[in-house]
């Protein structure tokens, strides 16, 4: 029998042979007993900065041991993922995107027979990175292959986080196939997995070569230009490969993972009748500090211990006015990134290496925003509202993609800054102290400002004088809905299944990959 063992104490210089003893501790048996060993979780336990220690889980076979009478000790259940048995379908399903919600659609479909083509605007992983670093180092933009369009979608370009609040059972699926690609094996147990920026794409490339392997096909630099249909079906999608005649392929099924920035297609699916509506979102700016700052705050006399890393957070307040303020994706040991996809409009992201191991922690500080702020009427609202406050903060940094920044001090009494202090902001291709009131909107500086002071109280320093704000953070989520049933399919055109962030459905990298499986599944049980 395989059994599970939770609650663990392990110091942060415990060993392996120290949890082996442990668990066998909890089984009443000797530790040479145990055959096997395998760590389910770990995680860290700083509640006490005077005693931050880790808590894992552990599972271990062990006949000789019979099932105590211990809540923490239980049988263990071997995940396996099944796929759903089917025929295959009479034409080959298309996905549109190759974000994580595209990715997996297109991994599950593929993994059960179907030969899906995938139509991603942006280009491959290797391609892409040349863009991206141009980009980032003279401020020359490429509207179609950039931070958030080509292969991976946006999350390539971010931390490569995978912790997610969904309890879905998938989840396992996702972190498997990433491991099995390339990922490194932490993520299959850390209680907080994240890949990293310069291992997102060797993973990428793997679940990119499994695909190919089992018949997929990936067309790049190939944008989706209209979905054909007859009678309220889809019958077919139209696209183009960069400046090439427009082609058409005859499909019954459409995936749709256009991520959370795909704007021109919003519009083109909302004139072809495709139902949609605002969504809520947030929006802000990156806020920076010393990770030995963070550090300290998290981990007390215990920051720098090599077993602990860079330390991370979470903060989240309400207004009396009943804005919310929160901190997303945080990036510890990492660098606030240009995120920019339309010519002079600019956008910020934050993303990290695997080692983490970066001067500065970098997190977008968010006001959440909804239909009522946006300002006009109609699906695309809150995309005109992204749109102004990037072209202000284009302005604002004075054009090349130099960003708008500003010390917390200044921003917090409401002065521009003309220098920075002891926080050196890790934006490229160049920053400009100024005040950011010049960028956002009065509401959202003034819930920030008031989210900062409470987010002290709970994370000291987090207030620090130095710490710079880079604006404009716009991308937090999609600011649409695209509608569908339960079947996972448009009310206005069967055979489209909207799937991901990009409609609406998920908000990150795990999330949106699950969507991707359900909506491949929802696909494949249709031939069974």
């Amino acid at each position: 029998m395989i059994y599970r063992i939770s609650e663990i104490r392990m110091e942060l210089a415990g060993t392996e042979e120290d949890l082996r003893k442990q668990a066998a501790k909890r089984l009443h048996v000797a530790p040479r007993a145990i055959r096997s060993l395998k760590l389910a979780r770990k995680s860290v336990d700083a509640r006490k900065k005077d005693d931050v220690h880790f808590i894992c889980t552990v599972e271990t076979d062990c006949p000789a041991a019979r099932m105590p009478h211990d809540r923490r000790v239980t049988r263990a259940k071997p995940y396996r993922y099944e796929l759903p048995v089917c025929r295959p379908l009479e034409q080959r399903p298309v996905v549109v995107g190759f974000g994580p919600a595209g990715m997996f659609a297109a991994l599950i479909l593929a993994q059960a027979g179907q030969r899906p083509i995938v139509l991603e605007r942006g280009s491959r992983v290797e391609e892409r990175k040349m863009q991206v670093s141009r980009f980032w180092r003279d401020g020359v933009l490429n509207p179609e292959c950039n931070v958030q369009f080509g292969e991976g979608g946006a999350g390539t370009f971010s931390d490569g986080k995978l912790n997610t609040g969904t309890k879905d059972p998938r989840i396992r699926k996702v972190l498997e196939e990433f491991a099995a690609a390339g990922a490194p094996r932490e993520i299959l147990f850390e209680a907080k997995p994240h890949i990293g920026t310069d291992r997102l794409p060797q993973t990428v490339r793997g679940i990119r070569e499994q695909i190919l392997s089992l018949g997929g096909e990936i067309r790049f630099d190939t944008k989706l230009t209209a979905l054909l249909q007859k009678d309220g079906r889809v019958s077919g999608v139209e696209f183009r490969k960069r400046e090439e005649a427009p082609e058409r392929l005859e499909t019954a099924h459409v995936v749709l993972a256009v991520g959370h920035s795909a704007r021109d297609t919003f519009q083109s699916l909302l004139n072809v009748g495709v139902p949609m509506e605002p969504k809520a979102f947030a929006v802000g700016a990156r806020i920076e500090h010393p990770q030995s700052l963070i550090d300290a705050a998290q981990y007390g006399s215990f920051a720098g211990h090599p077993a602990l890393g860079a330390a991370d957070y979470k903060l989240a307040v309400h207004l009396e006015d009943g804005r919310g303020v929160y901190t997303f994706c945080m990036c510890p040991g990492g660098q606030v990134v240009a995120a920019a996809s339309e010519p002079g409009r600019l956008a910020t992201n934050g993303m990290s290496r695997f080692a983490r191991d970066g001067q500065n922690a970098n997190a977008a500080l968010l006001v959440g925003v909804g239909p009522k702020d946006f300002g006009g009427d109609g699906p695309l609202a809150g995309v005109a509202f992204q749109r102004r406050l990037e072209e202000a903060a284009f302005r604002l940094g004075g054009g090349g993609y130099r960003a708008p920044v500003q010390r917390v001090e200044d921003f917090l009494k409401r002065h521009a800054s003309d220098h920075l202090g002891d926080v050196k902001p890790t934006y490229r291709p160049g920053i400009t102290p100024c005040s950011l009131d010049g960028c956002l909107p009065g509401f959202v500086a003034d819930s920030m400002r008031a989210g900062i002071r409470r987010m002290d109280a709970r994370l000291h320093g987090f207030a620090f004088p130095d710490a710079v704000l880079t604006a404009v953070e716009s991308r937090s989520s999609s600011p649409v809905r695209i509608l569908r049933g339960e079947d996972g399919q448009s009310p206005a055109l069967f055979g489209l299944y909207p799937c991901g962030e990009g409609a609406g459905y998920a908000g990150g990298i795990v999330s949106a990959a699950v969507d991707g499986i359900k909506c491949a599944e929802r696909i494949l049980m249709q031939s069974c």
